[in-house]
C-alpha cells in the first residue's frame, strides 16, 4: 500500500508559527512519525510539501498513474479557496482525508468553509498533530 501526505502552504512552518493553534512539533518530526508508524504496517508513505497552488495540483495529478493508494492533505489556507485542487483531487478518483492540525470550526468565520470536506473519505480536524496519524491508521485498515 501507498500513501501520499500532501501538505500546502506554511505548514513548513510547523514548530514556529502560532504555536497555540500548531503546537511545537515541526514538519520533520511530523513526517518521521508517519514514516514509522506506516513502517510497522509495512505501507509505503511519501510526503510533498509547497506553498504554492499549482505545485500542489500538479503533485496530486501526478496519482492518475495509480500507484497511490490514498492521499492524506492538508491544504493549509487552500482549504478555503482553492477549486483548483478540489478538481485536482475530484480527477485522480483517489480516496483523501482532509487533515488541520487546529480546530478550523473553532476559529474565524472564513475558515469555516472547506471545498474539501464533502468529497473526502474523512475529516479530521482540532487534533494536533496526532490527525495525521488517524488519518493513516484508517487508510490502512480501509484500503490496505
Amino acid at each position: 500500500m501507498k500513501i501520499l501526505v500532501i501538505n500546502g502552504p506554511n505548514l513548513n512552518l510547523l514548530g514556529k508559527r502560532e504555536n497555540n493553534h500548531y503546537g511545537d512539533m515541526d514538519l520533520e518530526k511530523v513526517e518521521k512519525n508517519l514514516a514509522d508508524l506506516a513502517g510497522m504496517h509495512k505501507c509505503d508513505i511519501s510526503f510533498f510539501q509547497s506553498n504554492a497552488e499549482h505545485q500542489l495540483v500538479d503533485k496530486i495529478q501526478e496519482c492518475l498513474n495509480g500507484d497511490i493508494d490514498a492521499i492524506i492533505i492538508n491544504p493549509g489556507a487552500f482549504t478555503h479557496t482553492s477549486i483548483a485542487i478540489r478538481d485536482a483531487l475530484l480527477a485522480v478518483n483517489v480516496p483523501f482525508y482532509e487533515v488541520h492540525i487546529s480546530n478550523i470550526f473553532g476559529r474565524e468565520e472564513f475558515r469555516h468553509h472547506s471545498y474539501f470536506s464533502d468529497i473526502a473519505t474523512g475529516v479530521i480536524c482540532g487534533l494536533g498533530a496526532s490527525g495525521y496519524e488517524y488519518a493513516v491508521l484508517d487508510a490502512i485498515l480501509k484500503f490496505k
